[in-house]
């Protein structure tokens, strides 16, 4: 059984928030989609909201009864520009409250575990996912993704470490339960892929799919934190290289059962993904399309 209501979806046209707004709207719940330039979105009420401007916060609010939350991307405290929100989004009538956060991260860690941590104390209804690394980060506007397309080359200091790589569109399925169903979760849900692979493993599937040569590079962790400071506030790189090197040390060595207990479906293989996408066409368009925002790895170089 699932509950009426008015979801805003923050980041309604990133990795997670555009399938989770398509899939409510599929299923008749009513979005309202939170861009910071009010994109138009299929089936949804487009409307401003930054996370960095106050002002957008009030009229997003207006009307909903629940949030899916996206943190604001690279920003290494987002419980300072969040909790301030979340307090405000109790205040207008919110009740559940979804957030996005990783494997990687658990609740009081680093980044977005604090929110994780100050969630229950906000909602009586909640849930944080806590997704692995996602698919998309191989055919969407990652930086591997990018490098992949430019180089043949996935960079990471992972070493042989394995990751129980997941589909987007499980997460926002996830997602869409957490939000709809009568009684909300009210706890964190770590999500996973059917299997834990290594860059090899997903260097070589590349290969053996799209017929084009992909190579897992292995640099150490210095090396990779400064190869993301190209781009990167030099902290936040620290912290993802961080993350490579506790995939090198077997932090992401699991699988879950979250995905098929939620949905009642199994998680999508990495080679399923990867056949849908090159029949669709995506992993060539993802390159002409260009980079629209982050597909977490946690990246949150993840996570939209």
């Amino acid at each position: 059984m699932t509950t009426a209501g008015t979801t805003l979806v923050i980041g309604a046209t990133g990795t997670t928030g555009s399938r989770t707004a398509a899939q409510l709207t599929a299923a008749g719940h009513r979005v309202k989609a939170a861009t910071r330039g009010a994109t138009p979105v299929a089936g949804a009420e487009p409307v401003a909201f930054d996370w960095y401007g106050p002002g957008t916060h009030a009229a997003a609010l207006d009307g909903v009864d629940r949030v899916y939350l996206i943190p604001p991307l690279g920003e290494s405290d987002p419980a300072a520009i969040m909790l301030p929100f979340l307090r405000q989004a109790r205040a207008a009538g919110v009740r559940r409250a979804v957030l996005l956060s990783s494997s990687a991260i658990p609740e009081g860690g680093p980044a977005v575990g604090s929110v994780h941590r100050a969630l229950p104390g906000l909602f009586d209804q909640w849930a944080v996912l806590r997704p692995s690394w996602f698919m998309q980060n191989f055919t969407g506007a990652h930086a591997h993704s990018q490098s992949i397309r430019d180089e043949g080359t996935i960079w990471t200091a992972t070493g042989a470490g394995r990751v129980g790589f997941i589909d987007a569109e499980d997460i926002a399925a996830v997602a869409v339960r957490a939000l709809t169903d009568e009684h909300a979760p009210d706890t964190d849900l770590v999500l996973t892929g059917p299997e834990a692979l290594s860059y090899d493993d997903i260097a070589t599937t590349l290969t053996e799919v799209t017929g084009r040569p992909v190579t897992h590079r292995r640099l150490p962790y210095e090396q990779m934190r400064d190869r993301l400071a190209a781009h990167l506030p030099m902290e936040f790189a620290a912290i993802l290289a961080g993350m490579d090197r506790a995939i090198a040390e077997g932090a992401e060595d699991r699988t879950t059962d979250t995905v098929q207990r939620l949905t009642g479906r199994p998680p999508r293989t990495f080679r399923a993904l990867l056949e849908r996408e090159t029949r669709l066409g995506a992993i060539g368009a993802a390159s002409r399309q260009g980079v629209s925002e982050t597909a977490s790895s946690p990246d949150p170089g993840r996570r939209e």
